[in-house]
């Protein structure tokens, strides 16, 4: 610039510098930088370039390639000795496969040709041992002429050589610990409900073959808490197998088994390899008590379904009493009372609805329902057990009249020989719904006490158990309900006689299968119901095996039920109390009447005794069910065969057949005529055997009397 601040003329260039300008590079500083430029462009090359190693760009890089490779070396003699180790067994798996001919088996067997490549088959395994001779000869053969001309460097370099192929093949692959790849940390749901996934799953679970495959119906959806997915089975599949294989399935699934739901899709749209799927995102059962809904309402119709708890997708199962009866069992701290008072209190909010309620413990919890129950026991003393089958004969008696009484109606009031909704309200027909609730059954079936029965030696509980028997059989036709309840479920303490006509079934946590398929039915633990495997802190979490519609379409179902504490419960009855009051239906003891009616002993002997052989209620157990099946056939003939007293008495034939043989019964083979005319050999027992069995134990009971 100027001393006056003007700015100095820029002189304009000429053309050729121009020219030389636009032609030029621009750089920064002075020409002997444009070596360093060079340098930074190799630099940023090196720096970019894939193919100039991660570890050789930085000086940080490089120590860190060091010190791993220093790692590597120290561990190197260890996952060396490892690899060889696994890939000695892998090898030694692999010729044992092969000289055992797995692969030819396996393919005899998928085309179900075994049987006929037997004799090819035992050809191909002696061939193959021969090349394993022939080999394993020829090595240690070279093995021994490298020894000679090179001396022990040539063991070293055939040692050395196999090591490395032993290494090599039992080298660890991507998924480690396993060879086999698999996924590294936990499988999320959205990715076990992959269709690809779901069906290697079905795979492992050995559900579907090598080369079957599932046919989505509905693709996976979140549905609530979890997934579902419907799936169709291969033609030779059945959804029977899938559910009694879920836990198998659970753990290919990766999830614990009380989240998985699978249920077979009946009617129109459903056919028996039909299956739907539930997967819960966590534990269904892990959640707050849910309130029971009866607690907001006035009064309850007992012909309707009771709210009895909600399954894994947090549907209501509702169960219907008229018609059925319910045992409950489970081990004590399960909530087996609270599941017992749910379906009580359905029957208290009915002012016509009548309860005999005995109570085996001797505790409190039912204490409430003496201020609604007809009749009332609670405790376990001899007078305690005599009230409960003085009670027992009153009602059997009442059936009788029942009985007597619908058949003088006309067809328009009774069209079925059933009870009905009207006249169980009808106060001069004196028929109303009637429920049987014994908690702790056990205490009244248990008790040895000796007494005649009709002139026959018995016990007290055998007669109660008799009683009980009769009105499970005869009573839901003219409105008697029997709710049972046990902490206690052996084949010793509820005859077979008696839970064979228990219509519904609820067992919450029991020991073990043997006590699940006791309160739910002979072989559920085969189908995939066993209520041993339930967790001990999902209380009040259950087994259902429904006598009616519930809302589930399923054999038996895992449900939770309501919570209902003591003061909600004592509410019920107080509210139960006042709709009786009301309603002029408050009868018996909690109208502050004990009076029984008067009975007939022998009228109700006759009935429990009717088509029953003599002696039947002092027998033991299977016997007793035995004899009661097969009736007048234990005179009349002479072989029966084990498979038909299995089915009919619903019994595990293993258990059966042992409790069979401690009574001096033991099977034997005979010639039956079949179905299609043809004479087989069948397994089973003479009537001669179990006749010489029945008098032998009606002997003992007579020699312990005296």
């Amino acid at each position: 610039m100027t001393e006056q601040g003007e700015p100095l003329p820029i002189p304009r260039p000429s053309s050729e510098v121009e020219s030389a300008v636009f032609e030029a590079e621009i750089v920064d500083g002075a020409p002997s930088s444009q070596g360093r430029s060079r340098w930074q462009r190799f630099m940023n090359w090196w720096q970019r370039s894939p193919r100039v190693p991660a570890a050789v760009k930085s000086w940080k890089a490089a120590k860190l390639a060091v010190l791993d490779f220093l790692a590597f070396v120290v561990r190197l003699p260890w996952r060396f000795i490892g690899a060889v180790g696994r890939g000695t067994v892998a090898a030694v798996r692999a010729w044992r496969q092969w000289v055992r001919v797995h692969d030819y088996r396996d393919a005899a067997e998928q085309s179900e040709k075994l049987a006929d490549k037997f004799v090819e088959i035992r050809e191909l395994t002696l061939f193959r041992w021969k090349v394993t001779g022939a080999v394993a000869l020829a090595s240690a053969a070279l093995t021994v002429v490298a020894y000679v001309l090179y001396g022990v460097p040539a063991l070293w370099a055939v040692g050395g050589l196999v090591s490395a192929a032993l290494a090599i093949f039992g080298r660890r692959k991507e998924g480690s610990p396993g060879r086999k790849p698999v996924l590294s940390g936990p499988r999320n749901l959205t990715w076990t409900m992959d269709p690809n996934i779901l069906v290697e799953a079905f795979r492992d679970a050995k559900l579907l073959g090598k080369d079957e495959s599932l046919r989505l119906v509905e693709r996976a959806a979140h549905d609530g808490s979890g997934w579902a997915v419907t799936v169709d089975l291969p033609a030779t599949r059945k959804a029977a197998d899938v559910i009694k294989h879920r836990e198998a399935l659970a753990s290919a699934l990766a999830v614990d088994e009380l989240q998985l739901l699978v249920e077979r899709v009946r009617g129109r749209g459903g056919h028996a390899g039909r299956v739907f799927l539930w997967v819960a995102d966590d534990d269904p059962y892990a959640r707050p008590p849910m309130r029971f809904p009866l607690l907001d309402v006035e009064q309850w119709d007992a012909w309707r379904a009771i709210p009895f708890g909600r399954d894994a997708r947090n549907r209501r199962i509702d169960l219907q009493l008229v018609w059925t009866s319910l045992l409950v069992g489970a081990i004590p701290r399960q909530g087996k009372t609270f599941s017992t008072r749910i379906p009580a209190a359905g029957l208290i909010l009915d002012p016509h609805a009548r309860l005999y309620v005995f109570d085996g413990k001797g505790g409190k919890d039912w204490d409430a329902a003496e201020a609604v129950a007809h009749r009332f026991v609670c405790g376990d003393e001899i007078e305690h057990v005599e009230a409960v089958r003085d009670h027992l004969v009153e009602l059997v008696a009442e059936v009788q009249a029942r009985y007597t009484r619908m058949a003088t109606l006309d067809d328009d009031t009774c069209p079925e020989s059933k009870i009905t909704p009207v006249i169980s309200r009808d106060t001069d027909l004196g028929m109303p719904i009637t429920a049987v609730i014994i908690d702790e059954v056990q205490v009244y079936l248990e008790n040895s006490t000796r007494e005649d029965v009709g002139g026959k030696k018995s016990t007290i509980g055998a007669y109660i158990a008799d009683l009980l028997t009769y009105l499970t059989r005869k009573g839901p036709a003219v409105g008697i309900v029997v709710i049972l309840a046990t902490q206690r479920p052996d084949s010793n303490t509820i005859p077979s006689r008696l839970r064979a006509v228990l219509g519904s079934r609820f067992a919450l946590r029991v020991m073990d299968w043997r006590d699940s398929n006791i309160v739910l039915g002979e072989q559920m633990n085969t189908r995939g119901f066993d209520a041993s495997a339930l967790l001990p802190s999902h209380k009040g979490v259950g087994i259902l095996r429904p006598d009616s519609e519930t809302g589930a379409d399923a054999l038996a179902l895992t449900v939770r039920t309501f919570f209902m504490p003591n003061p909600e419960w004592r509410a019920v009855c107080e509210r139960g109390r006042a709709l009786r009051e009301a309603a002029g239906t408050l009868t018996g003891h909690a109208a502050g009447d004990d009076d029984q009616r008067a009975v007939d002993p022998a009228a109700v002997v006759k009935a429990l005794g009717a088509g029953v052989p003599e002696g039947l209620a002092a027998l033991p157990e299977p016997l007793a069910a035995v004899v009661d099946y097969l009736g007048d056939d234990l005179q009349d003939r002479d072989f029966v065969p084990t498979a038909e007293l299995v089915d009919a008495l619903d019994v595990e034939p293993t258990m059966f057949g042992r409790q069979m043989g401690e009574f001096g019964c033991q099977p034997r083979r005979a010639r039956m005529p079949s179905d299609d005319g043809t004479v087989r050999q069948v397994r089973g027992y003479y009537t001669a055997d179990l006749r010489a069995a029945v008098e032998e134990a009606r002997g003992g009971e007579e020699t312990d009397d005296e």
